[in-house]
């Protein structure tokens, strides 16, 4: 009998591993295949992009790139202003974005009260669920006119005329331009790099804060020689979210920028963006040519993406390493 029993409860153990197999198996080749689908159809992206910009690429060659013109009317099309345009705004909305964010986080996590660190944090994470369009419809109707007439205006007086930095502040007063298309963005990637930055600030363990602390730090060199060096991976993680983002924004841009295919050296001149110019004209591109430079501009804008996408990995390794 006791055999029996014995006999029977090791059958039922082989067929709960051999369960539990399968259940490993289908796991494993589960998760194997949402990691390939992603690159499938990162692959298929790519190849998609790059087939119908063939016609563009064969045309224009590498000359596009580096190209300013662009006229519908003849089929000259150039990528240089919307390449510009887009790396300069982003630049504009990470200088500004950046220490905001790390100040915001910081306040939260060190300096504010434990009553408000819920309500403010709430209130900055919902700024990330406005849509684009509302961004833009605000910076349009009141952000441009603020800085129509007072701000660039206040810019033009006051650094129009210094050397070496005047030219970035010269010329008329329209309102829209580059640096309101920055600042758009600023406060669009804002709570994305403060919400990441404050969660890495908040994995820093309690002990490192309360020694350094004892050990008569101040707030300031907590942050700067425990925290920040702590956390420097999550950090670099957030900044390069940001920076995708602003990247590939592209209806808050249309509203404010100009829209205007030419490269000025004034921050307040009127410009494009990739990703603007492709939806302004990509309806009403009517010829072969006039659609393959959109979508060329698209391919360019998915390699500008990747390669910062590699930067960021590149970084998060070099600091790994150290």
């Amino acid at each position: 009998m006791a055999t029996t029993e014995i006999g029977a409860t090791e059958q039922a153990s082989r067929r709960h591993t051999r369960r539990l197999k399968r259940q490993d198996g289908a796991f494993f080749w589960l998760a194997w295949g949402s990691a390939a689908l992603v690159v499938v159809l990162l692959l298929g992206i790519l190849l998609s992009l790059l087939w119908e910009s063939l016609p563009s690429i064969g045309h224009f060659g590498l000359p596009f790139l580096w190209n300013e013109r662009w006229s519908p009317a003849k089929d000259i099309f150039g990528a240089a202003a919307p390449i510009y345009g887009t790396l300069l705004t982003s630049l504009i909305a990470m200088v500004i974005a950046v220490p905001t964010s790390f100040g915001i986080a910081m306040f939260l996590t060190e300096i504010c009260p434990k009553s408000l660190r819920r309500p403010i944090g709430i209130a900055i994470e919902l700024l990330a669920g406005i849509p684009s369009i509302i961004y833009g419809l605000w910076g349009f109707f009141v952000l441009a006119p603020i800085m129509q007439h007072t701000v660039q205006p206040f810019l033009i007086n006051t650094f129009g005329d210094l050397p070496i930095i005047g030219f970035l502040f010269q010329g008329a007063p329209y309102g829209i331009g580059m640096l309101t298309a920055g600042l758009v963005l600023s406060i669009m990637i804002l709570p994305f790099i403060t919400s990441v930055t404050r969660d890495v600030f908040e994995t820093v363990p309690v002990m490192l804060r309360e020694s350094a602390y004892g050990m008569g730090m101040t707030t300031w060199e907590v942050v700067r020689r425990i925290i920040i060096p702590y956390t420097r991976l999550g950090l670099v993680g957030g900044v390069m979210l940001g920076l995708g983002r602003a990247l590939g924004e592209t209806m808050a841009v249309t509203f404010v920028i100009g829209n205007s295919h030419r490269i000025a050296s004034s921050l307040l001149a009127p410009g494009t963006t990739i990703s603007a110019a492709i939806a302004n004209e990509f309806a009403e591109a009517d010829g072969k040519l006039y659609t393959s430079a959109l979508v060329e501009l698209g391919l360019i804008l998915f390699v500008i993406s990747f390669t910062v996408l590699a930067l960021a990995k590149w970084l998060i390794g070099r600091t790994e390493s150290y």
